[in-house]
């Protein structure tokens, strides 16, 4: 991917009155549940840009793994977490096909991490997310979403296969649930805040 660099964004004037808003991107492939979590974790409801797949996008979007996918997001998804009086998460879901990655330099602006959710059944789909956020210096946790078939992978064979570094964290959620996607954010968190100490 040829992308920009993320340029982080002035603190909104709501950090400055007390109130500490963090932008998290939620990325990934195409088809690996993106949106499927952030409508999971918002509280309010989401805003999806989500289109029907035509007869376009054959031979364009591999979608055999996932066949019963007819709708795609092709600008981004957007919700809202309310921790406390104090922090509040924004969820921006990127977009996963390639012809719309133009889109991630913008919603990377200000970005404090990132969730990369992965499929393991189509493992090469998440390489670019994870190169993207390396080559940037943005904190990032790989999600690995409990497709069907895929739990007998263990945690050492996926780092292995993703090549991933050892201080970033590895984590097993389902997108449909919202305790394992809090705790995937909880673990982003954390680690973001341990690369700024």
């Amino acid at each position: 991917m040829d992308y920009a660099p993320a340029e982080r964004a002035p603190a909104p004037a709501a950090a400055r009155d007390g109130l500490l808003p963090l932008k998290i991107l939620i990325a990934g492939g195409f088809g690996v549940g993106k949106t499927t979590l952030v409508r999971s974790l918002s509280e309010v409801p989401p805003l999806s840009t989500e289109q029907e797949m035509t007869s376009l996008s054959d031979g364009v979007d591999d979608a055999s793994v996932v066949p019963d996918k007819t709708t795609t997001t092709v600008a981004m998804d957007f919700g809202r977490i309310t921790v406390d009086e104090k922090l509040v998460l924004y969820l921006f879901g990127t977009p996963g096909q390639s012809r719309f990655w133009f889109m991630w330099d913008e919603l990377a602006r200000g970005a404090v991490g990132a969730v990369i959710l992965v499929d393991l059944r189509r493992i090469d789909d998440c390489f670019a997310a994870i190169d993207y956020f390396e080559n940037r210096g943005v904190p990032f946790v790989v999600a690995v979403n409990g497709f069907p078939g895929t739990a007998g992978f263990d945690d050492e064979t996926v780092r292995d296969a993703l090549a991933l570094p050892p201080h970033s964290p590895l984590v097993r959620v389902d997108a449909r649930d919202d305790g394992s996607c809090t705790a995937a954010l909880v673990t982003l968190v954390e680690h973001a805040l341990s690369r700024s100490a």
